[in-house]
């Protein structure tokens, strides 16, 4: 009898026990694909924070706390009021004075808006070899002249001492109403760079800081002192300097 021989074509092949095993390796291949894409999903999610690192976003002006509103916004002198050419904005900050030749005389730059019971917060920096620079608040300018009047936070050095944070009468008493101990003011200042200034003033009471260390705590006896005025950002005439300022923010306590 002649013995038949069949043979298996591909589909009958498909059609026995060894599909089980083609199911598996499909299984395999489909369980490859799903860890192959979490891969690619998690490389594209590090290299989006690579990229986030790499290029942050840079605002023009930090944000300012509860309360507060802004004096200055970072590229112009808008709501400023000074003499041109003296005061000026670089990188966000506005600039005073220079460092290549004298300064003639004290020059301030005003805020156009007056300001009463407040807490003025802001940094500054101070450079060069003229030593000496502040901020003016309850002031106001003296007619037809470059200086103004009333109450300064001082900022620079004299005879070797810092003298930041110091409270001066500018143009009216003409004198230190309250001065700082050298030792620890030298040990928060930060020579050449930027430095936090507080400015609180409430009624009579007058309050300075600067980076965290209250220099001052002034109470005001004569009522006959103006409790309300501008702003005013100074440099100070005498030798080459530039003072800075910036990140300047104010609120309102009356």
């Amino acid at each position: 009898m002649t013995r038949r021989v069949f043979r298996s074509s591909p589909w009958m092949v498909l059609s026995s026990a060894k599909s089980r095993d083609l199911s598996a390796a499909v299984r395999a291949l489909l369980a490859a694909v799903a860890v192959l894409g979490t891969a690619v999903g998690s490389a594209s999610v590090h290299l989006g924070a690579s990229a986030l690192v790499a290029t942050p976003a840079v605002a023009d002006e930090p944000s300012v706390e509860a309360g507060f509103t802004r004096l200055f916004d970072g590229k112009t002198l808008t709501g400023w009021e000074g003499k041109a050419g003296v005061f000026r904005v670089v990188d966000g900050a506005i600039v005073a004075g220079t460092l290549k030749e004298r300064i003639p005389n004290n020059e301030f730059l005003c805020s156009t808006q007056e300001y009463g019971d407040f807490e003025l917060r802001l940094q500054a920096k101070l450079v060069g070899a003229g030593e000496n620079a502040g901020i003016q608040f309850r002031s106001s300018r003296i007619p037809n002249h470059h200086e103004v009047i009333g109450f300064q936070y001082d900022m620079g050095r004299m005879n070797g001492k810092p003298i930041w944070g110091w409270l001066y009468d500018e143009s009216r008493r003409k004198k230190f109403l309250v001065e700082s101990e050298p030792a620890p003011l030298s040990a928060v200042l930060k020579a050449d760079g930027w430095n936090d200034v507080v400015i609180r003033c409430q009624g009579p009471k007058i309050e300075l800081f600067v980076n965290g260390l209250k220099t001052c705590d002034y109470t005001e006896k004569d009522d006959n002192i103006a409790r309300r005025g501008v702003i005013g950002l100074q440099i100070h005439g005498g030798a080459p300097a530039e003072a800075s300022y910036r990140h300047i923010r104010i609120k309102k306590l009356d």
